[in-house]
């Protein structure tokens, strides 16, 4: 079976995004939501942030300050949730909402492990 590489979907009325069910179990380990580079917002399995990013962040040399500040955009506005087990649905905090832009209607794209989540007016001016 092939996994998705693309959706999109509306955000309920409590800020919840109901996950595709063919890729939930990516999500099993919990799903951390970070801010993107850009407006939107990127979200990780928490193995796979764990693994990498935690990794990455723990060797970062004291004045290697473009690596620092890409780390600290994570950190600013960081949110670790479970999946709701039975809908397969991610809650969003309202500021992370804001950052990206996006009110109801969402797209999400994948890039490697993780997804970037944006607005679809934010696909119509990404380069």
């Amino acid at each position: 079976m092939t996994k998705a590489d693309y959706f999109e979907r509306k955000l309920d009325d409590k800020r919840r995004l109901t996950m595709p069910s063919d890729i939930r179990e990516e999500f099993a380990s919990g799903v951390v939501i970070t801010r993107g580079f850009g407006k939107y917002l990127h979200i990780y399995p928490k193995i796979m942030w764990d693994r990498d990013i935690e990794k990455f962040a723990s060797k970062i040399a004291w004045d290697d300050s473009d690596a620092a500040d890409k780390i600290a955009k994570f950190r600013i506005g960081k949110s670790e949730v479970i999946l709701d087990g039975k809908q397969g649905r991610v809650t969003f905090e309202k500021q992370q909402l804001d950052y990206a832009g996006i009110n109801h209607d969402i797209v999400a794209v994948r890039i490697g492990e993780y997804w970037r989540i944006m607005s679809p007016e934010s696909l119509e001016t990404a380069p």
